[in-house]
């Protein structure tokens, strides 16, 4: 074969350095040319981590077995001979930024397992990059250089359970410098100010939400074939609203990075909340930082803890084998009977809530004008599986109402239902929850869900009995709630009541204090749901239109685009399949019932859209899998499209 001259740019000879020519053939293999190069380049040094990355074809050359001729490269191919791992600054949920060397050969979704791997991170196919939203930055903030936590010299590791050294994975007890990235990883740092919270970018409307979910990177392919490049900045961000075995003995980094970023979506509006639920989050927040401050005292009671948690594990399981043989006591169907109150809201109309007797059984609520009636026909049954249950609550005025969309074939419906105190509330709320999952009132959850839901609702009770402290010098309450209520009250007006709800709080520990907070977020109407501007076509209708539509773990919310109401839920497990059609970028979905729907993505490629959605039905089927091995082949069979397969 005829030899030919090969151009490799190699980085480690300096940016001023000349491309080396080698003497090559079409039938000489990738490992080969390395050798050559190697050899041209007279450098003493590990090589063993560098590759060849061909510019114009954006890909790199991973494959040393195979030939030039294989791989297609030719003459005119433009090589660059340079290392896989490169340092990469990382913005991590809490607002810090961490500088460590990270893979831009592989996949990202591998890229983020290495990653993940470092910082102590269990369950990494939760999490993923995206691309930071630019800031404003005024003139004089031109020279201010952000802190950087330096894990550079930090060996990437192949284990996934680390060895644990005083309380922290083993690389990280090395030096006192590496002992401080660790703390910023696993302690919650400090209340913003309040000056640091404006000047970070604010979602004013559901289409401003949609642009942050543009930013992901494609899991299916490297940072350098999506244009990142060393010391570039990217975001590591929770990417899908679904966490598998939290445990806080070995998830103290995860625990913590999640809080950080349900904090942070809460200060920034990127999630609506009341007035009252801002009051107790800003009142675990002041918890939580308090509790950080002193965790170093803590740390020495952590035996105990230990054993505490053994035993509640063990008694947890013994009830559970108790609970096996009451099961004949429980086969038939349990109900909810009771006065409500219902509230069918129309155009144009004046009417107010209507008291019915109220039945719920199964998935089911049937309601009557009266008792007397419900042995017979009812006026309605409202089939509450696939539908979107809205706590609409105020403790203070003693106003708890659940608000139900109901899918229809026109649309959703609307109904409202009143409760008339806590215990009712909770008992129905709890119901509607687990129906509109298609679970019933048998469902072993019925009661921790009644539970939780009261604890919350004591939470934002004010303690009239507790003497509360109405001033504290060390609480910056406009760091504890979103610019909204910074604006609204005064700090000597929100000090008061977030001290009032701080006595519900006081009591519990640091990690209790952070599930707590995690456990109200996930209980929002508005959580875990990710934004995309779309132009939505449905067949029944046959029309296409610009609307908004979210993506949630269990089901695709389509929204109004001037009003922002929901418009019809479809949940996945009505889903009998879902394509791309990759050459005009569209995605089509098939539903029971013959209902049919195809979009287009108006400002995020359709592959954002499709690995969300894959995303979301490969995290499903982790419970059934008993192997901690992680099945990357599905996740791309699920969320890469014919690129990755």
């Amino acid at each position: 074969m005829a030899a030919w001259d090969l151009t490799v740019t190699v980085e480690d000879l300096g940016p001023d350095a000349p491309p080396l020519q080698i003497s090559v053939t079409s039938d000489l293999h990738i490992g080969g040319v390395i050798l050559k190069l190697v050899e041209q380049t007279n450098l003493k040094k590990d090589w063993s981590d560098h590759s060849l990355w061909w510019e114009q074809k954006q890909q790199w050359l991973l494959r040393t077995g195979w030939t030039l001729d294989k791989c297609g490269v030719h003459a005119d191919a433009r090589l660059v001979f340079t290392p896989q791992h490169k340092p990469l600054r990382l913005g991590l949920p809490n607002g810090a930024t961490l500088k460590m060397r990270a893979c831009f050969s592989s996949t990202v979704f591998r890229t983020v397992m290495g990653i993940c791997r470092v910082l102590n991170l269990r369950h990494p196919e939760e999490l993923s990059l995206l691309r930071p939203v630019e800031e404003k930055k005024k003139k004089k903030d031109k020279d201010s250089s952000e802190e950087l936590y330096d894990l550079t010299d930090v060996p990437l590791t192949a284990v996934s359970v680390q060895a644990l050294y005083n309380g922290m994975p083993a690389h990280f007890a090395d030096s006192p410098k590496t002992e401080a990235v660790y703390k910023m990883l696993s302690v919650s740092l400090p209340s913003p100010a309040p000056e640091a919270i404006a000047k970070l970018y604010r979602p004013a409307s559901v289409v401003d939400k949609t642009h942050i979910h543009t930013r992901w990177l494609d899991s299916s392919r490297s940072l350098m074939q999506q244009g990142i490049q060393e010391n570039d900045k990217l975001w590591l961000r929770f990417k899908y609203y679904t966490y598998h075995d939290m445990d806080p003995k070995y998830d103290a980094v995860r625990l913590t990075q999640l809080y950080e970023q349900a904090r942070w979506a809460i200060l920034l509006e990127d999630i609506d909340c009341t007035e009252e639920e801002m009051m107790l989050f800003g009142a675990l927040q002041y918890h939580i930082g308090k509790e950080s401050l002193s965790q170093d005292m803590v740390s020495s009671c952590q035996g105990m803890d230990d054993l505490e948690s053994a035993l509640k594990s063990l008694e947890v399981k013994m009830v559970g084998d108790g609970n096996s043989t009451d099961m004949l006591d429980n086969m038939t169907a349990p109900e909810l009977n009771d006065h409500l109150k219902i509230f069918r809201p129309k155009r144009l109309t004046l009417k107010g809530y209507k008291q019915y007797w109220c039945k719920f059984q199964d998935t089911s609520i049937s309601y009557y004008k009266s008792k007397e009636d419900r042995f017979g026909e009812p006026i309605q049954q409202l089939n509450l599986k696939g539908c979107e249950v809205a706590p609409d609550v105020n403790v203070a005025g003693q106003k708890f109402c659940i608000k139900l969309l109901i899918p229809a074939p026109e649309g959703m419906n609307e109904i409202y239902l009143r409760c008339e105190n806590e215990k009712q509330y909770s008992q129905w709320m709890a119901a509607c929850k687990l129906a509109s999952k298609g679970l019933t009132l048998l469902d072993s959850s019925y009661q921790s869900e009644v539970k939780n839901i009261q604890t919350f609702l004591s939470m934002q009770r004010s303690s009239s009995a507790a003497p509360t402290a109405q001033t504290d010098d060390s609480i910056n309450t406009h760091s504890l709630v979103s610019p909204r209520y910074q604006k609204k009250y005064k700090p000597k007006q929100l000090t008061p009541r977030i001290l009032e709800a701080y006595q519900n709080v006081a009591q519990l520990s640091l990690t209790s204090a952070i599930l707590k907070f995690l456990q109200i977020w996930q209980a929002l109407p508005d959580f875990g749901i990710s934004y995309f501007m779309v132009s939505l076509y449905e067949y029944a209708v046959g029309s296409r239109k610009d609307e908004v539509l979210g993506i949630a773990n269990n089901r695709l919310i389509r929204i109004d685009l001037g009003v922002g109401d929901v418009v019809k839920t479809w949940r996945y497990n009505n889903m009998r399949q879902w394509n791309v059609n990759w050459d005009i970028r569209q995605v089509a979905i098939e539903f029971d019932g013959n209902i049919n729907i195809a979009f287009s993505c108006v400002n995020a490629d359709c592959k954002v859209v499709h690995e969300y959605i894959g995303g979301y039905i490969f995290m499903s089927t982790r419970a059934r899998q008993q192997s901690d091995t992680l099945n990357e082949e599905l996740f791309h069979k699920l969320t890469g499209g014919h690129e990755a397969l």
